[in-house]
This record gives structure tokens, sequence and C-alpha cells, in this order.
């Protein structure tokens, strides 16, 4: 998908109008529809501003990534990429611990 669909997808599941998302990256609903439409390619800013608005990486938006890192995801990875080398260790053994148990549910589950 094109930078503009991606920003027309996410604007519509978020239910927002191009007006509303217009005001929240401070710009014109109008610059929005051209955006969304591909007729014009935002400044690097103005991506800025609208993947913040939207609450998604800039990789997400540009579609370089199909991985969608939300806001609170995204400071709680910033938080842990903080810690001292030990403590991150543990965190990613008790996540490991939960994805690894949870998986198995799944697989439990659905037999």
């Amino acid at each position: 998908m094109t930078l503009g669909q991606n920003i027309a997808t996410l604007r519509k599941e978020r239910n927002l109008s191009q007006s509303a998302l217009g005001k929240k990256a401070s710009t014109s609903g109008d610059l929005i529809g051209r955006y969304e439409r591909d007729e014009v390619k935002p400044s690097i800013e103005v991506v800025i501003k609208i993947a913040d608005s939207l609450g998604v990486s800039i990789d997400f938006l540009v579609g370089k990534t199909n991985f969608e890192l939300d806001q609170d995801t995204l400071r709680r990875i910033q938080e842990v990429a903080s810690l001292p080398y030990e403590a991150k260790n543990q965190i990613y053994m008790v996540v490991d611990a939960l994805i690894r148990d949870f998986k198995t549910r799944q697989t439990y589950k659905n037999r």
C-alpha cells in the first residue's frame, strides 16, 4: 500500500475525519485528502505528526513494516531498553515464558 492509502486506512480505523486528523497533525483536512489520494507527498515533519496523531510508528505508516507499534508498546520497549543488562535479561526471561505458555495454551485449545 502507498503512504496515502495507509493514512486513509488508519484514519478510518480510528474513526477520524480528514479534518480531525488535519487538526491533530497541525495541517488541514484538505491536505490530508491530497496525501490520501497520493497527489502530494508530505514532508518528513508532517509524516511524523501524522504518525503521532494516528498512534503508530513512522515505519508502519510508510509501509516499511507491517508490525504496528502503538505508542504504549513503544514506551514500554524504551523503558526496558534503558535498564541495566541483568534487569533486561530477567524481563526477557519472564516475557519468553509468558509467550511460550500462551502458545502452548493456544495449541491445546485448538485440538
